[in-house]
């Protein structure tokens, strides 16, 4: 993690330190660095630059409107699945042209508001969805482009829950079926039928799964193309994959790079692609401070004040997460450590044998790799409060999602009026 580093014995994001971070903001938190936001951006941007390729923030990654306007300042897309993210999009400075609008199950509400702002494209995900999309079109008086995605049946992924290109999984159209389907869309009154989509699944490290879908696409395309229908773009979605430890390696961009020029030259296509986790995984941290260290038998849990309803992703898909004392420490006087949540759930456990230092109640680690499907999935399990969210540039912290109140948290709640009635009795 490039923007994460020890400077003096203590952990820094960018120029500022991490202790310095946790007095301003309070643990537990996430922290993200907008250089290296920036910096994986720039580098993705350069590596698929040959087959000028357009980019669009996968938001269901991370939609903080600080992370998706460093995005947007850079000239980047936003793909989104709800009329939330659409929205978040919009205020942080994504042209409504740039977003494009995912998602098995969107409803009638959420596509017309995505109609009324003039989004530049919608990713149809089944037949339904065809008659659906052109209703609220025609309502609005306009012609909606859209995209169908397909589905390349090529299984790729880290865990079983985040493989979505199968035949099996909820997602798409299909390969047998589009070009069915394809034409009724390109027929239906308040629709501009603008090409074909896919999305094979998340954490992808080998390079093949992709050149196998993208063969699968273009054929697709072509075949589409000799029954006299346009196919204009192709929408290649995400899923490069990271390296959470020491033994996973990145997506090779150059690789990914070369494939998608093969595939621009094949088809002559505008190609669009979907990265989330890869651009915002490494650019951020959860920062915790230890509560107690207690032996349970021949393990040593280190139980800490951030849980599994702040970082999910270690509970529900096993993931793992590299974890740093902020204060440093030689790896000779470093031992497996399990690090635990406060969490009424045996499940709550964010790291299992983390090499990790004697450890006080008040010391800080720091969970690493957590800029992604970190703080976006977190929720308020046990009565908890959201975790809060910094970003740093160079040594400047801005709070950019603050933790609310106790009495925020239960302002939407309300009691019946029979309880409120007897209670006043």
């Amino acid at each position: 993690m490039n923007a994460f580093a020890y400077r003096d014995g203590i952990l820094h994001v960018e120029n500022l330190s991490l202790v310095a971070a946790a007095e301003r903001v309070g643990t537990p938190f996430y922290c993200y660095a907008a250089g290296e936001l920036e910096r994986r951006y720039r580098a993705l941007a350069h590596a698929i630059a040959p087959a000028r390729a357009s980019i669009a923030f996968a938001v269901k990654a991370n939609s903080n409107l600080a992370v998706i306007g460093v995005f947007a300042g850079l000239g980047s897309g936003a793909d989104v699945v709800s009329e939330g993210e659409l929205r978040r999009c919009l205020a942080a400075g994504v042209p409504a042209q740039r977003i494009l609008f995912s998602g098995v199950g969107k409803t009638a509400g959420e596509i017309g508001h995505a109609i009324a702002c003039g989004i530049g494209q919608i990713n149809i995900e089944s037949e339904t969805e065809i008659d659906l999309v052109a209703q609220e079109a025609r309502r609005a008086g306009r012609v909606m482009p859209v995209a169908l995605r397909v589905n390349p049946d090529v299984s790729a992924g880290g865990h079983e829950k985040i493989s979505t290109g199968r035949k099996t999984d909820k997602f798409g159209i299909a390969a047998e079926q589009a070009p069915a389907v394809y034409g009724r869309m390109a027929a239906t009154e308040g629709l501009e039928a603008v090409g074909i989509a896919m999305h094979i699944g998340s954490q992808i490290h080998d390079v093949a799964a992709y050149g196998a879908a993208f063969t699968r696409m273009a054929e697709i395309a072509e075949d589409l193309r000799a029954r006299g229908l346009p196919v204009p773009r192709i929408d290649l979605g995400g899923g490069l994959g990271v390296a959470y430890g020491e033994d996973e390696t990145e997506m090779p961009l150059e690789g990914y790079g070369r494939l998608l020029a093969e595939l621009k030259a094949r088809t002559g296509a505008e190609l669009t692609i979907e990265p989330g986790r890869w651009l915002v995984a490494d650019a951020g941290v959860l920062v915790s401070r230890v509560i107690t260290v207690k032996q349970a038998g021949n393990r040593r849990f280190v139980v800490v004040d951030a849980a599994m309803n702040d970082l999910i992703r270690p509970t529900l898909y096993d993931a793992r997460h590299p974890v740093w004392p902020v204060v440093e420490a030689a790896e000779e006087d470093c031992h497996p450590g399990t690090v635990a949540g406060p969490v009424c759930e045996s499940g709550d456990i964010l790291a299992v044998d983390a090499p990790l230092p004697d450890l006080a109640p008040g010391d800080l680690i720091a969970i690493g790799k957590a800029g992604a499907y970190g703080a976006v999935m977190a929720s308020s399990y046990n009565s908890r409060l959201l975790v809060p969210e910094a970003m740093v540039w160079d040594d400047r912290l801005e709070i950019v999602r603050r933790r609310p109140s106790f009495e925020e948290a239960m302002a939407l709640d309300s009691l019946p009026d029979w309880q409120a009635q007897a209670g006043a009795a």
